[in-house]
């Protein structure tokens, strides 16, 4: 009987516990791949699950972790071989199907993608969902006819793991990129992931929304939501994109219809749990080739074990990580 290493946490009333406990491969759920995971990352979704209101685990006991990168140990899908580099993000896991925080997972094939070429299995955690979401992003813009010679793009949230890595993919591809933060501290480490210009939170938001303000933008990336998205529709250029993946700043949207009839600007919906796998496959493929920053290792904020886990979980509530935690297993 193989005993194994996971991060497991449990509720009882309204207290949430989170620690390392002892598995054995018959704990883990059904699926067709069995992994030997080496990296996770830690998401603010990673950090609700070890809050009692985080709403984003549904049973305990629970191993969290919505990403890991590692090499398959057994599968019973012809698609993947013992020793296959694999990636497994988003779908159910680290919800209602273990997750990465664990030295083994057995996850479902058809959640499975093969490591491309030109990443490895470090930099592809480096990357997480936070970077996949933001090439998501990128990838939506251009479907919407967004190119370098439309003008500056806004990204909100700059400091944060999605924000982060889209300055640095839409730098990569020539875009004038002009990065929000409220961290006045930041503003070289997002110069030095390609912002050419960076503008505080207040200017993309000044506590009012106009039904129409002044055309600042051909598009923007933002996982912040609320009143700051409706504060940038009104500023997005005539015929621009707002590629939208969050809601730390709220799930209300007070904005008017003027931006989308008067102006043609497009609200794009971001799911990157959800996407189907040609478009899963598609991204993964350009974050391994022309998406893929020059330096992936500047956006480590932390490299932790599982043992630490719960110690970092309440950073990334608070805000203070810049760029991505990264979990070796």
């Amino acid at each position: 009987m193989q005993l194994f290493k996971a991060l497991m946490v449990n509720k009882k009333e309204d207290q949430v516990t989170a620690g390392v406990k002892q598995l054995k491969l018959d704990d883990l759920p059904e699926g067709e791949v069995l992994i030997r995971v080496a990296y996770s990352g830690v998401n603010y979704k990673d950090s609700l699950a070890a809050i009692p209101n985080g709403n984003i685990v549904r049973f305990y006991p629970f191993v969290p972790g919505i990403d890991m990168a590692g090499v398959v140990v057994s599968s019973s899908d012809p698609r993947f071989q013992e020793g296959d580099e694999v990636i497994a993000t988003s779908y159910e896991i680290g919800t209602t199907h273990f997750g990465g925080y664990s030295e083994y997972a057995r996850i479902p094939a058809d959640w499975v993608v093969p490591l491309p070429k030109g990443l490895t299995l470090k930099e592809s955690m480096i990357i997480g969902t936070a970077g996949f979401t933001a090439a998501l992003s990128v990838l939506r813009l251009e479907d919407n006819n967004v190119t370098p010679d439309n003008g500056k793009v806004l990204v909100t949230g700059a400091t944060g793991g999605v924000g982060s890595f889209a300055v640095s993919i839409l730098s990569v591809l020539g875009y004038d990129v002009e990065a929000s933060t409220g961290k006045e501290s930041e503003h070289e480490y997002l110069k030095k992931l390609g912002a050419v210009s960076i503008v505080s939170r207040d200017e993309v938001y000044k506590g009012e929304i106009k039904p129409l303000g002044k055309q600042k933008w051909a598009a923007a990336v933002d996982p912040v939501g609320g009143e700051t998205l409706a504060s940038i529709l009104s500023q997005i250029q005539r015929g621009g994109s707002v590629a939208v993946s969050g809601l730390a700043g709220g799930k209300q949207v007070p904005t008017s219809v003027f931006p989308f009839i008067l102006r043609g600007v497009n609200l794009l919906g971001i799911d990157s749990a959800y996407c189907p796998m040609k478009t899963r496959l598609k991204t993964w493929h350009r974050l391994a080739t022309d998406f893929k920053p020059a330096n992936l290792e500047d956006f480590i904020h932390q490299e932790v074990i599982l043992e630490q886990l719960p110690e970092v979980f309440p950073m990334l509530l608070k805000g203070q990580v810049r760029g991505r935690i990264l979990v070796k297993l």
